[in-house]
Parts: structure tokens; sequence; C-alpha cells
């Protein structure tokens, strides 16, 4: 198992209200011929210097990580949904013990 794991900071200026869709589509995403567990959301601001969204999402293999990656559909929603508002994303594969 393949867990994925992507921290963001917001640019200046924009609010966590105006990344929810891009996370909720993100969380609506189907990619065909793999099933995968995807969580996220915005920080709570229970602590200072937090990011300000993460999402972790769990693929059975690298083989599927890369199709779920390589998603026109996925990649869209990076791209038009994401991008614009986030001054920083961060990303890391790992396998699950």
């Amino acid at each position: 198992m393949i867990r994925n794991v992507v921290v963001g900071r917001l640019k200046d200026g924009v609010t966590p209200e105006e990344i929810e869709p891009g996370l909720q589509a993100l969380r609506d995403l189907t990619v065909e011929g793999v099933e995968f567990t995807l969580v996220a959301g915005v920080d709570r601001g229970l602590r200072g210097g937090n990011a300000s969204y993460a999402l972790t999402c769990d693929l059975v293999d690298d083989d599927a990580y890369r199709v779920y990656d390589a998603d026109p559909e996925h990649n869209r929603i990076r791209q038009e949904m994401i991008a614009p508002f986030s001054a920083l994303v961060e990303r890391v594969q790992f396998q699950l013990p």
C-alpha cells in the first residue's frame, strides 16, 4: 500500500473557503481502474505555523499511484482548482507497513 501525502500553503489573501471546492473535487474524483481512499481538509488552526491544507491518498501500489497521478481529470483539478490558490505544495509517497 502506498500513501501519497500532499501539504499546501495558501497564497497571501486566499481564504480556506477558496481552496475547498478543489479539495472537494479531489474527494469526489474517480480514476478508471484505480481504487483509492482520499481524505482532504483545511487546517483547523490549532497550532501556529501549520500548513493551510492537506490530503492523503492510499493506493494499492506504485503502478496505481502512477495511473492516479497521470489521470487527466486529476491534473485538471490540480492545475485549475488547487495551484492558483497555493503558494507552496509539497508531496511525499511512502510504503505503508
